[in-house]
């Protein structure tokens, strides 16, 4: 929202309050008028008589003319200064000595609008009115014979050359000082305030524009990861699915799977290490280096080794990658793998309960130059499972800041040994959501499953 937006929204918040101000004020006039009418206070009943009626109408007209409008239209907040000054220019010239304090009225309901010449405007005109009040309330409203050092008596009034000489210094003048006074505090609140908005404003427009940002963001880093399933259906000999669950607009988590050829499966898991958008930047540059470097004939190690290379030439925030990549080899089963300081998969054989697979963590991507990455291997039989995953897991938290943990993952894992990958990864992420419950989500949840069905060799055997 910009802040010609903010500034047109607060004047219509700022017409109803002042209204429901006003309609209070006129609560408190009728309350004193009719305490007068029974005899407890002692101003005058014909003066209250005369006065009343018209000060309350005026304090009632903003309120009307903001249901009228809805106080949407850019007149409503004249009518309401207009208003308040009115009425408190009849109380005030009905009874100067107790309606002084409310000239401060219309000053403070002129905050409200943060407009330092609004403000002025209405300081002006008040003063103007407020002397003059004191003028005609000598001839005609309530006889303050302290001030004026008057007596009071039932016959007609008079005002002497030295009473009105006395009014105005003693009366006049110090009230309008005091007046002046209560403005500048008035005009610098209002000012600070409209400075105060305006930053919030451009604020507000900036946490907006880069929050369209990040959701662009957030929808190419989606469509970079492979999230159409089922991925690979003319291929029989496997079934795959993966699962990320950012907790931000972006993140550094990342999957990936694709064919290096025509009988080699990869798959990539990984997490960077920081959040927000550094991260997300570095996920895109190594992702797209480890499948670029992913060939045929060409060792895991070997591919960890020059992929870590580059990213630290290019790792000036001093980021680094912890990764797990594998390739199923898928006519002989045979499953090679490399590991950059990453989880241990968990691996399900022929039916069998999911174990951990303990492996060799090795050192994170981007960490060191120079480093040499070792490749490991392990057979794969049909029916087997692979389940991979990133720390955001095994770390989730609950309320009472307990982990979800290892020993929980292996457990549902277990209960579910038997469903496909898809079935599984949803079965895990329910537990994860139900032993969290309400706690915030602080690191993204990325898992990905893979189930070697059948060897490739028997299907074109089948097929011929």
């Amino acid at each position: 929202m910009d802040a010609q937006n903010v500034f047109v929204e607060n004047e219509t918040e700022a017409n109803w309050y002042a209204a429901k101000c006003l309609v209070m004020c006129s609560f408190v006039c009728g309350a004193a008028w009719g305490l007068t009418l029974l005899r407890i206070f002692t101003m005058p009943v014909e003066i209250m008589n005369a006065a009343m009626p018209v000060i309350i109408l005026c304090f009632w007209t903003p309120f009307m003319m903001c249901r009228i409008t809805g106080g949407k239209q850019g007149w409503v907040k004249y009518v309401v200064l207009f208003c308040s000054i009115t009425g408190v220019f009849i109380l005030s010239s009905a009874m100067p000595k107790h309606g002084v304090l409310v000239w401060t009225l219309p000053l403070m309901l002129s905050c409200h609008y943060y407009s330092k010449g609004l403000t002025r405007m209405t300081l002006i005109t008040s003063q103007i009115l407020f002397s003059g009040s004191i003028y005609i309330g000598m001839y005609f409203g309530e006889w303050d014979q302290i001030l004026l050092d008057a007596a009071y008596y039932s016959g007609p009034r008079v005002v002497t050359r030295q009473n009105l000489y006395d009014a105005t210094v003693f009366f006049v003048l110090t009230r309008a000082a005091a007046l002046w006074g209560l403005s500048s505090i008035c005009t610098t609140m209002a000012g600070r305030t409209r400075r105060l908005l305006e930053r919030q404003a451009e604020d507000s427009e900036k946490r907006q524009r880069i929050e369209t940002e990040l959701d662009v963001a957030h929808r190419i880093q989606a469509d970079m990861l492979p999230c159409i399933f089922p991925a690979f259906p003319e291929r029989p000999e496997f079934d795959i699915y993966a699962a990320m669950a950012p907790a931000r607009e972006v993140d550094g988590d990342f999957y990936d799977f694709f064919m290096v050829d025509e009988r080699h499966l990869a798959i990539v898991i990984a997490d960077v290490s920081g959040k927000g958008v550094p991260a997300a930047l570095f996920m895109v540059i190594g992702k797209t280096l480890m499948k670029d470097h992913t060939k045929p004939g060409i060792s895991l190690g070997d591919v960890f080794s020059r992929v870590n290379d580059i990213l630290c030439d290019s790792n000036n925030e001093g980021l680094f990658i912890t990764a797990f990549e594998g390739v199923l080899d898928l006519v002989s089963g045979e499953f090679c793998f490399v590991n950059a300081g990453h989880e241990i998969p968990f691996i399900s054989k022929a039916g069998e309960p999911f174990k951990p697979h303990k492996i060799r963590p090795g050192f994170v991507l981007a960490g060191m130059e120079n480093m040499k990455y070792q490749c490991g291997s392990f057979q794969l039989a049909p029916g087997d499972k692979i389940f991979q995953y990133t720390d955001g897991v095994t770390e989730a938290v609950n309320r009472e800041e307990e982990l979800y943990g290892m020993a929980r993952l292996e457990n549902v894992l277990k209960r579910n040994t038997e469903k496909s990958p898809e079935e599984l990864l949803s079965a895990v992420r329910e537990d994860i959501d139900a032993f969290v419950g309400s706690a915030p989500q602080f690191d993204d949840i990325t898992m990905l499953c893979v189930e070697y069905k059948k060897k490739m060799a028997d299907v074109r055997q089948k097929a011929e």
